[in-house]
């Protein structure tokens, strides 16, 4: 009977080791995925800003390159005379 008890354990034991080192597979795919998405969003995200900032200096210097816009004239109220 001892004989057959190792045999045993040593088979639930691999049976174990099998599946922990699926999950761990697994868990290691699912961290990679998330970085590579993570950076891929950081990429997105400093591309953006580039062309935003880009936008904004452009639009400044078109501002500061068109002539000043004459100031209005404020009308004047008058209170009606009855």
């Amino acid at each position: 009977m001892s004989k057959s008890s190792p045999s045993r354990m040593s088979a639930a034991r691999r049976n174990a080791e099998t599946i922990l080192s699926q999950s761990r597979k697994r868990q290691e795919s699912f961290k990679q995925e998330q970085q590579q998405a993570q950076d891929a969003m950081t990429l997105k995200t400093t591309r953006l800003r580039e062309l935003r900032l880009a936008k904004e200096a452009a639009d400044q210097e078109a501002a500061d390159a068109a002539p000043a816009p004459a100031p209005k004239r404020s009308k004047v109220r008058r209170s009606k005379q009855t």
